[in-house]
């Protein structure tokens, strides 16, 4: 096989060189040997000893001075080379899931390079320290994610919910002056915040208003038993008129055709919430600043403290026992289905990842906290909320697979291609209750743009972290 020109004219400078250098290691040496056994008629075997040690560091210094430095361009060569690797990832195999969080080793040092301080030149040998954030792997990289991103100060977690704990007594005091006829139970501060489940920052709780509805004079009905044919929603329906006529019970107020209301009795609290509390005051005696969000059909009151800012949803809700145990929340919904109760799900979601990773030891959960914190951290998937990537972790979650720490990378993208999947179908169905589908607000356009980040994510996960 021929060779370019090049690479002879190459290959035979660099033996000439060496050959080179091993004759004059050879000169030297002879000379050395020369002066060592004279040294020994004069000098004596001690005397020869110390001149041996001397002249061996004379011959150091002079092949560090004139013999090129192929060991510092070889590290040099490998550190191009890991630059390269950081530079294009894609090129790069993915490991097994076994090797995903085993850290990587600094390069150990060549047992021929020189020692010594390096006294001959300005260059400066390059430091082999801590080479690993050049090549990390996605697990790595997910565990860094999680620790900058994902994790919120203890203490700001405390201070979160203080403050949500005493608008929620300040709030119940005030509902119970201003509507004394209408039985509220306790308010409870709670949601993801208190679960666990919140990414990033503590900057959300949920507040329960649940209503004290008497017993034996309400039933639920499914919504899709009703003119909306919703299956997200339920109807709370007045029973017993015959033995206790409207206006037996305070909610009797919020009727609207047999059924509470769920549209009237948030516009009620709405207007007080806007024109009756004194928020300033609540506000000067809390540390903080309160006042409710005009924007959003919602109950929002947004808080501002010096160390954090919070937002309290306050949530109107109805305990079901006919439901499964699952609360029923006064939402503004549209069209037929404006005066029915949403459904939520959120409890016996939480209850059941905290299950399954508790049977297993699994990372369920904070497979749903990195994901919950790349949507946050990117415009286009912006669209995709908590209760999307509930349900994916949860469909991945039943699976029986492995779920410990060092298969999170494997998750990761799973989850990834199952979102993909999903929305390639514009269908996402609830966990517990899979005639909802979850996809089904999304606009064409919306599904198009998310589903394109998510496929260039697939191709470099990188990206998104």
């Amino acid at each position: 096989v021929g060779l370019s020109p090049n690479l002879d004219r190459q290959t035979m400078a660099e033996f000439s060189q060496k050959r080179g250098k091993r004759r004059g290691d050879e000169g030297l040496g002879s000379m050395v040997d020369f002066l060592l056994a004279n040294a020994r008629l004069v000098l004596g075997v001690g005397g020869a000893a110390v001149l041996g040690i001397a002249t061996l560091a004379v011959k150091r210094f002079i092949d560090r001075a004139t013999s090129p430095r192929d060991e510092d361009d070889t590290k040099g060569d490998s550190w191009k080379e890991l630059s390269l690797l950081k530079a294009t990832p894609h090129l790069q195999p993915r490991p097994p899931p076994a090797a995903l969080s085993q850290p990587v080793l600094p390069l150990a040092p060549s047992p021929s390079a020189p020692e010594g301080p390096a006294e001959t030149g300005p260059e400066v040998t390059p430091q082999l320290s801590s080479p690993a954030p050049l090549c990390l792997t996605l697990q790595e990289r997910l565990l860094a994610f999680e620790r900058d991103h994902v994790t919120i100060p203890a203490a700001q977690v405390a201070l979160a919910k203080q403050l949500a704990g005493d608008i929620a007594l300040e709030l119940q005091a005030y509902f119970r002056s201003k509507f004394p006829e209408l039985p509220f139970g306790a308010f409870v501060p709670g949601g993801p915040l208190y679960d666990g489940l919140q990414a990033g920052a503590a900057d959300h709780v949920r507040l329960l208003v649940p209503l004290v509805l008497e017993p034996g004079l309400w039933s639920l009905v499914p919504g899709v038993d009703t003119v909306a044919r919703d299956p997200r929603c339920w109807a709370v329906r007045r029973t017993q008129l015959e033995f206790c006529p409207r206006g037996s019970s305070p909610w009797d107020r919020f009727l609207v055709g047999g059924y509470l209301s769920s549209r009237i009795l948030l516009e009620l609290l709405r207007k007080a919430l806007a024109a009756s509390v004194n928020w300033p005051a609540i506000g000067s005696l809390l540390g903080c600043l309160i006042w409710p969000s005009m924007a959003s059909e919602e109950l929002l009151l947004e808080v501002q403290h010096e160390r954090l800012e919070l937002t309290v949803a306050v949530l109107v809700a109805v305990p079901g026992a006919d439901a499964d145990d699952h609360l029923l929340l006064a939402w503004p919904l549209e069209g037929l289905a404006g005066n029915l109760w949403l459904q939520d799900l959120y409890p016996v979601e939480a209850a059941r990842l905290r299950a399954l990773d508790d049977h297993d030891a699994g990372t369920r959960r904070r497979l749903l906290l990195l994901l919950c914190a790349v949507c946050r951290g990117c415009s286009a998937l912006g669209q995709l909320g908590r209760g999307h990537l509930t349900q994916v972790v949860l469909r991945l979650g039943e699976d029986n697979v492995d779920w410990t720490e060092e298969a999170l990378g494997e998750r990761f993208l799973q989850a990834l291609e199952l979102l993909i999947g999903s929305l390639e179908q514009a269908s996402l169905p609830c966990h517990f209750n899979p005639s909802v589908n979850l996809f089904s607000s999304l606009r064409e356009e919306e599904i198009d743009d998310i589903g394109y980040a998510l496929y260039s994510g697939l191709q470099e996960p990188e990206g998104l972290l």
